[in-house]
């Protein structure tokens, strides 16, 4: 509510300053999770737009623990600024990398040929990108992957938690390593996109796929990538160079 012996501006200096305030206090890596949880429980569904050929769409794909809608946000910015139409899905918690990558290949296969497919995924969902772009024939239909905060090189957390260690997500999995040594063997673009302060990926070679560009971003925290400006932005760069070519 806005304090009536104030100047709209005045009062917009001081929602500012206390949403620094709250930051500083809570933590934007807290506050980003805590976001994350109250979008958990939206577009459980398949969210797959009408488009026609010729048009981008980027495909979002979750991690663990998640779902289809703590895209909420940054599908939002995509539509509104036109660079995109985008597509999500939600998979259950525990499911394996490959039963992961089919459904999103169904997704895919939903879209008409010609529409040029960007895939981003997070934490889990990067490398489900990888894997269906490198294993399953999805690079005749993507034009390029971006993964955000995604454990290419392993996670510790993964030793620890059952359902993360049956999804291959440790640093002695045999499928990281297949995707990583078969990284270039397909002609589909990658951005790697890297938390600074990642504390479930830990370190910059955990997080890049071994091919392809990378981006570190500094002051931020593995779940805060998933409402980040410069992510959005960095995702519509992507989207523009592939127009270019």
């Amino acid at each position: 509510m806005a304090l009536p012996l104030l100047s709209p501006s005045e009062n917009g200096v001081l929602a500012r300053a206390w949403g620094r305030g709250l930051h500083r206090l809570i933590g934007t890596e807290r506050l980003s999770l805590l976001r994350e949880v109250a979008l958990v429980p939206l577009d459980l569904t398949p969210v797959v737009p009408r488009v026609e050929p010729g048009e981008d769409v980027v495909v979002l794909v979750h991690g663990f623990l998640a779902s289809g809608g703590v895209f909420r946000p940054l599908r939002a910015r995509l539509e509104r600024d036109g660079a995109a139409r985008v597509a999500t899905f939600s998979h259950a918690p525990g499911a394996s990398i490959r039963r992961i990558a089919r459904q999103l290949a169904r997704v895919v296969e939903a879209l008409p040929a010609g529409v040029r497919v960007t895939v981003v995924g997070h934490s889990l969902g990067g490398v489900v990108a990888r894997w269906y772009v490198q294993e399953m024939g999805g690079h005749r239909r993507v034009a390029r992957t971006i993964s955000l905060a995604s454990p290419f090189g392993g996670a510790d957390l993964c030793h620890r938690v059952r359902l993360l260690k049956r999804a291959e997500l440790h640093g002695e999995s045999a499928l990281l390593r297949r995707v990583r040594e078969r990284a270039a063997s397909v002609d589909v673009p990658h951005t790697s996109v890297v938390a600074e302060e990642d504390r479930v990926v830990v370190g910059v070679e955990c997080a890049t796929l071994g091919t392809g560009d990378v981006v570190v971003l500094p002051r931020r925290g593995h779940n805060t990538l998933l409402f980040d400006d410069d992510v959005a932005e960095l995702v519509v760069d992507r989207l523009r160079r592939r127009r270019e070519i």
